[in-house]
């Protein structure tokens, strides 16, 4: 079994591989189509500019995104980078992981006051709704991305 997110409304499907390999699966909610793409994109951290910040992290509905606001000069950010990958593996669709270059991005760094990094910003239904400072343990992220789950903007 896995767990595939709807990409209509959202919601989490419990699907057996080979109904999602044959197109058979569908949505328990809305009845929508299932994708197994869906759940292999989320697997890995998405990378966000200061022109799809607003398409990707603003927008997206039903569930928390992470923004892993880091620098490639930056030795915190490197060492968190396996951490936010770990992460995105491990989302089966609960939540998504995105990283900004802050260095190549100034205009969303600047909208969220990004004075250190590496800064993790926690965004559900389109809100600011949390965000971590400097470099954190993995179960401490992952405590705090359960929490966004359930926190309703």
């Amino acid at each position: 079994m896995q767990v595939v997110v709807c990409s209509n409304c959202a919601a989490q499907n419990r699907v057996d591989e080979a109904r999602l390999a044959t197109s058979e699966a569908k949505c328990g909610r809305c009845g929508q189509r299932l994708s197994a793409a869906a759940s292999e994109h989320d697997a890995q951290p998405l990378i966000i500019t200061d022109q799809t910040f607003e398409r990707e992290v603003v927008q997206a509905r039903g569930r928390p995104v992470l923004v892993d606001c880091w620098a490639p000069w930056c030795g915190p950010c490197r060492t968190i980078g396996p951490i936010m990958d770990q992460l995105a593996a491990e989302s089966a669709g609960r939540y998504r992981i995105a990283k900004l270059n802050v260095d190549e991005n100034p205009q969303t760094s600047a909208r969220f006051q990004i004075a250190s990094i590496p800064t993790m910003l926690i965004f559900k239904d389109g809100q600011l709704i949390d965000r971590l400072i400097g470099a954190q343990p993995k179960q401490s992220i992952a405590e705090r991305l359960q929490v966004a789950s359930k926190f309703a903007a």
